[in-house]
């Protein structure tokens, strides 16, 4: 990962906010590179005390097996449903389940929840105030352990090997 620097406190951020900025202009001459460059210094140093610490990635390659991983999984799950919704006859087991968190730091606890909820036919609904039970709500739902387990091993442990080390 890039040392963030005291005039540059994220570096990634500020090169996104100047390609942002070329690809708004749609021109590449200098005077733009020049205030693109300037915006995308001027507005990290302007806001960077409003962001949380930037997360340590402990193992990449685990980050793109799961990025891969949970791609594989949306494509799977926009599958199943479109099956659920095709076949009338089928009964639907709508059910809200109380997921215990093994996560303790918010951002890792942001991407499981926004994990759950792009995965279609599953949605989570709600972080308890204490920070240890998400409230997911899933549109089909034989075996609420099984859920449970299966959104244990396939998200939260390898966020937690990724991030939380």
């Amino acid at each position: 990962m890039i040392k963030p620097r005291p005039w540059l406190p994220t570096p990634l951020l500020s090169i996104l906010l100047l390609a942002v900025w070329l690809l708004l202009v749609r021109s590449t001459a200098f005077g733009q590179l020049l205030l693109g460059g300037f915006l995308a210094v001027v507005i990290p140093l302007a806001t960077h005390r409003f962001w949380d610490a930037q997360p340590h990635v402990a193992r990449p390659w685990k980050l793109l097996r799961f990025v891969l991983r949970v791609l594989g999984d949306i494509l799977v799950a926009n599958i199943e449903v479109a099956w659920l919704i095709v076949n009338p006859w089928r009964r639907l087991r709508p059910h809200f389940v109380e997921y215990p968190l093994m996560l303790e730091d918010r951002f890792t606890i942001t991407l499981l929840a926004n994990t759950i909820s792009l995965t279609p036919g599953t949605v989570s609904a709600n972080l308890r105030l204490d920070g240890r039970t998400l409230l997911i709500h899933a549109l089909d739902v034989e075996d609420e352990e099984a859920l449970i387990a299966h959104i244990r091993e396939r998200y939260e442990r390898p966020l937690k090997e990724i991030y939380e080390c």
